[in-house]
Parts: structure tokens; C-alpha cells; sequence
């Protein structure tokens, strides 16, 4: 296992977590983020968000990085402060906060939010996604109610992120929710050192594992020969869009740490 080298992809800031958590398990990981993170200035939907945040039965992240662009408003912070004050009354009146991952819990838990107020996937669901998250709140009431989206965007993209396409979104206004949808952070493609090209080039065909997290992110990769190339996808549609690119070898994996790692092992000759 010492041998076998991993490619981290997730952006910067996630990737450094992975990595140590990697190396903890005698992994060689490295980091080689394939997305930029950067956080928009408030934005109208934003703040014309924050005038009815009252009114929300449900605030659904769609990743820790929604929840920190969320929290950089002073009036995030005081809203948690209610909730930390008044559980109780706040579960029956105020927001849940939704999260389709442990990810986005463990964001959730930093910036304050309590458990009692959380909805997310059990911890030994089968997946950390949309799907699996709408099992928690299908069957719960949304008719008339109001639920808010917070989420990033592509670049090139508007203010919504293309959320009007939104899996999650379509279910909670097929239930008779209206749904609101705003932008506190830009995906961007990165922009590869020499030293990163080089790297990118041989983890191509040196036997490397990529760990890949994210379907937009396989865009953002040099044109080449992915044939010998190995992968361990963190969700179906990843693994999809991998083998679709060419990769050789693409194994999925539920996106937890023991999971990876057992898949990782799996891979080893």
C-alpha cells in the first residue's frame, strides 16, 4: 500500500483533509486540486433572501463550501444564534438545515447550527446526494411552503447555477414547495503550474490512483490519453463520465474514508 500514489482533486481547501486522512492510512496522497474555488460578492438573490429568511421552512446546501459562502453574512451568524438559544421552538418554527452529506454536516456543525436542527443522509446510506437526501424529505409536507438553495455556479453560468435543472429542486416544487435558489461561490477551471501539467501527464500513466469527486472537474483536465489511467469515483455519475473520457480503470466507491481506501486496495496488483 506504501507504493501506491493518490491524486487528490477536490479543491484546495477540501483536498488538504483528504490528503492527511489518505496518508494516515499509509497512502502516498497528494493534492492536484482539478476546481477553483471563489467566493461572489452578496448578490441581490442573496440579499433579497435574507429580507424574507423568516419566511424559509428549509435551507439546503448543496456542499461545506455553500455553507461557508453562506456564513461570511453577519446575518448567518445571528440566525444560528437564534436556533442555539431556542432549539426546541426553533425545530417546530424555524429552518431545518439540509445537507446530502457529512461533508456539509460537519460544515454545518462548525458554523454553529445544532444537530437537532439537521437533516442529511443516514451515516451508512449508500450515497451522499440529492437522491439521497430527498429519502429523508420526501415524505414530509412541503406543500406551500418556501425552501432556500444555497449552492455554487460553473462559470459562465448566472446567478442560479443552472439550479432551474436542479434534480432536488424539481422534487420539492413537484411536493408544492416554492423553491428559491441563490449563489455564494464560482467554480472555476484551474490554472495548472508547469510542474502540475507534468504531474497531471504522468499520473496519466504511472499507476497512480485518482480519487475524483466531481464530474465538472474531469473537464478541467489537459486533452491526452486516459487509457491506462486509474480512478476511484466518489459517485455513479462520476464513475460514468470517467469511463466515458477514456479512463481504464474506474472503480466506485461511497465517498467515505474506510470506503476509499478499501477501493484503493482493491485496485492494488
Amino acid at each position: 500500500m506504501n507504493a501506491v500514489r493518490v491524486v487528490v482533486t477536490r479543491p484546495e481547501r477540501e483536498a488538504a483533509g483528504w490528503v492527511q486522512a489518505l496518508q494516515a492510512h499509509g497512502l502516498q496522497a497528494e493534492a492536484l486540486p482539478l476546481i477553483d474555488i471563489v467566493a461572489l460578492a452578496e448578490t441581490p438573490a442573496l440579499q433579497q433572501a435574507w429580507r424574507e429568511i423568516d419566511a424559509y421552512s428549509a435551507l439546503m446546501f448543496v456542499s461545506g463550501n455553500a455553507v461557508d459562502g453562506f456564513f461570511t453574512s453577519n446575518q448567518a451568524a445571528a440566525l444560528v444564534d437564534r436556533a442555539q438559544a431556542a432549539p426546541d421552538s426553533v425545530a417546530s418554527t424555524g429552518p431545518r438545515w439540509l445537507a446530502p452529506g457529512p461533508g456539509t454536516v460537519a460544515a454545518l456543525r462548525r458554523a454553529g447550527v445544532p444537530d437537532a436542527l439537521i437533516d442529511a443522509p443516514a451515516a451508512d446510506a449508500g450515497q451522499f446526494d440529492s437522491e439521497a437526501l430527498w429519502a429523508v424529505l420526501g415524505r414530509r409536507h412541503w406543500q406551500g411552503r418556501r425552501v432556500l438553495i444555497v449552492r455554487g455556479q460553473g462559470a459562465g453560468q448566472d446567478q442560479a447555477g443552472g439550479a432551474g435543472r436542479d434534480w432536488l429542486a424539481q422534487q420539492f416544487v413537484a411536493a408544492g414547495a416554492r423553491v428559491d435558489v441563490v449563489a455564494v461561490y464560482q467554480r472555476r477551471a484551474p490554472v495548472f503550474t508547469e510542474a502540475q501539467r507534468q504531474r497531471i501527464d504522468a499520473a496519466a500513466h504511472d499507476g497512480s490512483v485518482w480519487l475524483l469527486s466531481s464530474s465538472e472537474a474531469l473537464a478541467h483536465l489537459p486533452a491526452g490519453d486516459w487509457s491506462r489511467a486509474r480512478a476511484v469515483a466518489t459517485h455513479p455519475r462520476i464513475a460514468e463520465a470517467a469511463r466515458a473520457a477514456g479512463w481504464g480503470v474506474v472503480v466506485q466507491s461511497r465517498p467515505e474514508i474506510t470506503d476509499i481506501v478499501g477501493s484503493i486496495e482493491s485496485m492494488s496488483p
